[in-house]
């Protein structure tokens, strides 16, 4: 992960104790630009926070190389259809990572073409 450096964190909670406040924290610590998506916050760790990922500013969107999910399965869906959108427009996001547990097979069906230039199954 060392190459990217410009994080979008859906799910970035203000709250410490959790998973996804504890990895920013550590990423931004180590130099990584850490833009919030959560619609529940204005702003988290210094950053303005957005609603989703096609509420970030164009200049910003395209900027963003992996984008970090910290929602449960069944949220996964949109998410990955608006990191498609956004890799149609800017050819990046070049990582949608989802954390450890997490897991959604439609999505990473709907994921595919769009990082990988055709399916295979």
């Amino acid at each position: 992960m060392t190459k990217y450096k410009v994080v979008a964190v859906v799910g970035l909670s203000k709250e410490p104790e959790k998973d996804s406040h504890r990895v920013s924290v550590y990423l931004k610590q180590h130099g990584y630009r850490i833009i919030p998506v959560n619609p529940f916050a204005d702003e988290v760790l210094g950053e303005k926070s957005y609603p989703s990922l096609l509420d970030i500013p164009p200049e910003i969107q395209k900027s963003i190389e992996i984008i970090d999910v910290f929602r449960p399965a069944k949220d996964v869906s949109p998410i990955v259809e608006q990191a498609i959108k956004l890799k149609a427009l800017y050819d990046k996001p070049f990582v949608v990572w989802l954390q450890l547990g997490i897991l959604n097979e439609q999505a990473a069906e709907e994921a595919r073409p769009s990082w990988f230039g055709c399916c295979y199954g």
